[in-house]
């Protein structure tokens, strides 16, 4: 047997050897999220967090079912033409997501990159069709601002005073119908981060938690593809926030990359926080999830976009290990995302 060529580009890249389409996206979001300046861009506006469920959790199940159907219908086609469904959320054991899938009736991988795993998502089912072992799948993410804060911070009871550098948890699901056709936008590369950790212990500032991991997998893609920010129409970061996004743009700037031009955040581009009180801005599995859905995806589409590079980021903590006094990993994954 021959030698087999390698898709790999130096240590952390692929390159899909035929690139992939995003055949469609579905997204759902919250009241709030609906406010702002993407409103009118998502599929489905909730008119109330618990979408007339008993939970905030069982809300966002819903969500996650109603955001996949939408992109699968969107595309033309039937759950039955969906070879995978990968997806994940912020709740334990990933409830969000299996409790709004069991009814789908597909193979199911449930993947956790905190707010990175919508990028998580959409790189492993693309790594699926290119390698031969799906023909289409779906690609997902989801948070509910309530479940989470609940979850790893307070009581919404208590009614907390937030710091300025604090996000906000999006409520939203966003999900993307992945497939081999020839229909833009397409997945052309794919750099999977590691995890980074700088000690930073602090809950209530992800975008500073976030940010050496998002440097860490911008860096390694320039350095595997030997290109540089002036190779994208937008470098899109996924939950850093505006303090995330000022430190981002000084540590790649020190290695002699300039993003300042070309660069935002989908935390930045979710809400206005002078009329919202977002502080700095969205976070959460659904908040990339949501903006990539509902603005991105219209974007590349379209051809106002040509080409951006998408990099969701996560926070890998836990309530455990925040009780625990454990510092918070990041990561960060991202993929080149074209037009033509």
């Amino acid at each position: 047997m021959g030698e087999r060529i390698s898709k790999r580009i130096g240590k952390q890249t692929v390159r899909i050897e035929r690139p992939i389409s995003i055949l469609s996206c579905g997204s759902v979001a919250g009241s709030k999220e609906g406010q702002g300046p993407l409103g009118g861009r998502f599929d489905i506006v909730l008119e109330d967090d618990k979408n007339n469920e008993k939970s905030w959790e069982k809300a966002e199940s819903s969500m996650v079912e109603n955001a996949i159907k939408t992109a699968i219908n969107k595309a033309g086609m039937t759950a039955d033409d969906m070879d995978y469904i990968l997806a994940g959320d912020l709740l334990d054991q990933s409830i969000g997501s299996t409790f709004g899938i069991r009814a789908i009736d597909r193979p199911f991988i449930g993947l956790f990159g905190a707010c990175s795993t919508f990028g998580e998502s959409v790189a492993v089912g693309a790594m699926l069709i290119d390698g031969g072992f799906a023909k289409r799948v779906v690609a997902a993410a989801s948070s509910h601002f309530c479940a989470a804060e609940r979850q790893f911070r307070f009581p919404l009871e208590l009614g907390t005073q937030r710091p300025p550098t604090s996000t906000w948890t999006v409520t939203g699901c966003g999900a993307a119908v992945l497939g081999n056709a020839d229909n833009a936008p397409f997945i052309r590369e794919i750099t999977m981060g590691k995890i980074v950790d700088m000690g930073i212990k602090d809950a209530n500032n992800m975008g500073a938690a976030m940010v050496p991991a998002a440097a860490d997998t911008l860096l390694a893609h320039f350095r595997d593809t030997g290109r540089n920010p002036r190779d994208y129409d937008l470098i899109v970061t996924g939950d850093l926030g505006y303090v995330g996004k000022e430190l981002l743009i000084e540590i790649v700037g020190n290695e002699g990359f300039d993003i300042s031009k070309n660069y935002t955040d989908c935390g930045i581009e979710i809400f206005d926080r002078d009329t919202q009180g977002t502080d700095s801005g969205g976070s959460g599995c659904g908040c990339s999830a949501v903006t990539f859905a509902a603005r991105f995806y219209d974007d590349l589409k379209s051809g106002r976009l040509k080409r951006i590079l998408f990099m969701p980021t996560g926070a890998l903590m836990s309530k455990t290990s925040a009780q625990q006094g454990e510092s918070i990993p990041g990561i960060a994954h991202c993929m080149a995302i074209s037009h033509e």
